[in-house]
């Protein structure tokens, strides 16, 4: 009960103003504001279960503001991004060549972290960005990023719904900036240990 109180002003606004909360601190939350949304869903979860929450209205409001969000950062990755890669790539050592490789890349194995970024604070933030940027065409984008938001949203809400109290403990961890920094290096590890398995075994 203790975690619920820590997490007052949410519930005041989700009674107060219902799904349409939802739906604007996620879309502007996956743009890159630091929102806790993990927390945001089991506390709406838990009280969808009291029935103090609408099931259908909610689950929708969810999803939507997530797919908006994370559609957002795409498109701004298709135009800012891609104009700061022009004017600005050389001081980096970033070109067409080079943007081109990073595209292709994308394509094969950059969509997957649409969906598996969901689930890594401070990663979903970037990750619609990145795909703009490098040229993913919108179709995969959609069905990755799309897929991913709707396993993210019903993850959480159903964790709020059915185990409510028990979990916010833990989730109230892992929001911690500390947690998500270990967690963030944990997975970058991963990815890199990924990337350089496969080009060695492709030598």
């Amino acid at each position: 009960m203790e975690c619920v109180i820590q997490n007052e002003a949410f519930v005041a606004w989700l009674v107060n103003y219902g799904p349409i909360v939802l739906f604007f601190v996620l879309a502007i939350g996956i743009v890159a504001v630091p929102i806790p949304e993990e927390t945001l869903m089991v506390l709406t979860g838990m009280m969808m279960q009291a029935e103090t929450m609408p099931v259908i209205s909610t689950v929708i409001a969810a999803y939507a503001g997530s797919i908006c969000g994370i559609t957002t950062s795409y498109y701004i990755g298709r135009t800012v991004g891609i104009f700061f890669v022009h004017k600005y790539g050389k001081w980096v050592g970033l070109n067409d060549i080079k943007l081109a490789k990073v595209h292709d890349w994308f394509e094969k194995w950059g969509k997957w972290t649409l969906p598996i970024g969901y689930f890594v604070p401070g990663v979903r933030h970037f990750t619609g960005l990145i795909a703009g940027t490098s040229y993913l065409h919108y179709r995969v984008f959609a069905l990755f990023a799309y897929t991913g938001a709707l396993l993210w949203v019903s993850t959480f809400l159903s964790i709020g719904y059915f185990f409510g109290t028990y979990c916010m403990s833990v989730i109230n961890g892992f929001e911690k900036p500390g947690v998500k920094l270990v967690v963030g290096g944990i997975l970058l590890f991963l990815a890199i240990a990924f990337f350089i398995y496969r080009k060695w075994k492709k030598s």
